[in-house]
């Protein structure tokens, strides 16, 4: 049996010092025992955390991350106009640059300290919409990378059947996303079935949006016994549009149309009113928060004090992986709270004054209970995702405990992440993913061919 001895780890009770951690062959975790003297155990000899749960992924979209961001000739800008370059970009990828873009941007995750990715993965078909000969030939190439690069996956294929409310047709653009129910649940079947037996995935179901399917089809999905995700209420123009198309905005529709629960995962829910607030996190499902993409598509701020305060549920995800490092998602969410409210340490409350240790906490369980995997935590029963925070680094030296993840996430620019071992296997060692160089030469074949 492998086993893992931590000098510190946060643990479901809190830190403590000296924890052994023994992993199963299957790359779980068998025990945990503070206080343990190392024998043979592999030693981590900085802050061990869990690994970080990244709650919504679209891989393809970080070839592009960087390169959306001149000014159109017209110059009004906006999270519709970035959709169009969107569009046009993926047009150009093939099967093999969808694998190499996705094992560049998991091994990237990695080394930040993610250790389970979310794919929301709606390119499905050829480029001129044409259905691959394997209609899950595209989801078995994002399992293919994340497989390359080690970390753990939940994959969500993802229904998408119009371009508007309830029955708008389809952008030209969006051609390759495009199912009816029934070819969408082949994808899903051929894809589960390419999981079976991996403990490193599980499969969920992704409807796209109340813009991309009708309520007849969330009502097909609804009963699945695994995660759901789905956008909702990202943009105010979604926002209007809903209201005009139903006469309730999207997550009031939601509420009051689907069995919202533990299952459920709304990203983005960016723009709620009061009782959309109350109700969402009320209904036990997650809030799937991307505040580095959102920052960068000029979303919006989310309502995270208000929603904390109702018992609301969030994880984090890096979308259109603008970033994809959890400490600086965590430190997007709370410093646009600041800017916003004029105050400081928002998500923050009597139990715990360190933001960092708060915003952890929240989102390990909230990305954890969406992904479908049993992880986020160091306990027994969990994946052995485990991450070393070197407390050497600069950023981190003279802190430990609550205050280390207080500077991890709100100081400096550095990546102290040392080590990553997930499920049972180091993926990342000196923080430097175990197969970079590899990882990046076919990245680098791919974006030369996109590029071209």
């Amino acid at each position: 049996m492998t086993a893992y001895h931590a000098a510190a780890a946060l643990l479901p009770g809190g830190w403590a010092r000296d924890v052994l951690v023994e992993v199963a062959p299957d790359g779980g975790i068998a025990a945990v025992t503070p206080g343990a003297a190392p024998a043979a155990a592999r030693r981590l000899s900085g802050h061990v955390i869990p690994g970080v749960p990244d709650l919504h992924s679209h891989a393809f979209q970080r070839a592009m991350a960087g390169g959306a961001e001149r000014r159109s000739p017209a110059g009004q800008d906006s999270f519709w106009t970035w959709r169009e370059t969107m569009y046009r970009f993926v047009g150009r990828f093939l099967p093999e640059d969808a694998e190499a873009v996705a094992a560049q941007l998991y091994a990237e995750l990695l080394e930040h300290g993610f250790c389970s990715v979310a794919e929301f993965h709606y390119l499905h078909h050829q480029p001129d919409g044409t259905p691959y000969a394997d209609v899950a030939e595209m989801a078995k190439r994002h399992l293919e990378a994340a497989r390359q690069a080690g970390i753990g996956i939940t994959i969500l294929p993802s229904l998408y059947r119009h371009g508007g409310i309830f029955g708008k047709p389809p952008h030209e653009g969006q051609r390759r996303f495009l199912n009816d129910l029934d070819r969408f649940l082949r994808i899903v079947e051929a894809t589960r079935a390419a999981c079976a037996g991996d403990p490193q995935c599980a499969v969920g179901l992704a409807p796209h949006s109340l813009r991309a399917v009708t309520p007849a089809m969330l009502r097909a999905l609804a009963g699945d016994a695994g995660p759901i995700h789905i956008h909702a209420a990202e943009q105010p123009k979604e926002v209007e549009e809903c209201l005009a198309a139903t006469g309730a905005r999207p997550v009031r529709w939601l509420l009051d149309n689907m069995p919202l629960d533990a299952r459920w995962c709304l990203i983005h829910a960016t723009h709620l009113d009061d009782a959309e607030v109350t109700d969402l996190a009320r209904s036990g499902a997650v809030a799937g928060l991307c505040p580095t993409t959102e920052a960068s598509l000029g979303d919006g701020i989310f309502r995270l004090p208000e929603f904390l305060s109702a018992g609301g549920r969030f994880g984090i995800g890096t979308d259109s992986h603008v970033g994809t490092a959890p400490a600086f998602e965590l430190r997007q969410l709370e410093t646009t709270q600041r800017l916003r409210d004029h105050a400081r340490a928002v998500a923050t409350g009597d139990q715990n004054p360190h933001p960092g240790r708060t915003l952890l906490d929240a989102a390990l369980a909230g990305g954890a209970q969406v992904s479908g995997r049993a992880l986020g935590a160091i306990a027994p029963g969990m994946r052995a995702d485990l991450v070393e925070l070197d407390d050497t680094h600069p950023l981190l030296f003279g802190r430990a405990g609550d205050a280390l993840l207080d500077a991890w996430v709100f100081s400096g620019q550095g990546n102290p992440v040392r080590t990553v071992v997930c499920g049972g296997r180091p993926v990342v060692e000196a923080g430097r993913h175990v197969n970079a160089m590899a990882i990046r030469d076919a990245f680098g074949a791919a974006m030369r061919r996109l590029m071209a």
